[in-house]
């Protein structure tokens, strides 16, 4: 996951892009958890087998906990389903 945000190979739903604004957050606040977070969970979506990881980390300015969740994509890209602050 953390090769395909650093080569661009992600998108961003409608959903995280909004929750990313409401919250204050950039493109680059996202792509530093990802890229320096960890994964403190897996979901498993059952309806169609698809498996969910929920990634915390701080922002880049360091002082909130921001979570990103995300899955690998069917062309094999990132997607980012949701971003929020806790």
């Amino acid at each position: 996951m953390r090769s395909k945000v650093r080569n661009h190979q992600y998108v961003m739903t409608v959903h995280a892009w909004e929750e990313m604004e409401s919250d204050g957050l950039s493109v680059f606040d996202v792509e530093s958890v990802i890229l320096s977070g960890r994964v403190t969970e897996r979901q498993l979506d059952r309806p169609w087998g698809e498996r969910k990881y929920v990634i915390r980390g701080p922002s880049l300015e360091g002082d909130d906990s921001m979570v990103v969740v995300a899955k690998s994509g069917p062309t094999g890209q990132v997607v980012i389903l949701t971003v929020y602050v806790e």
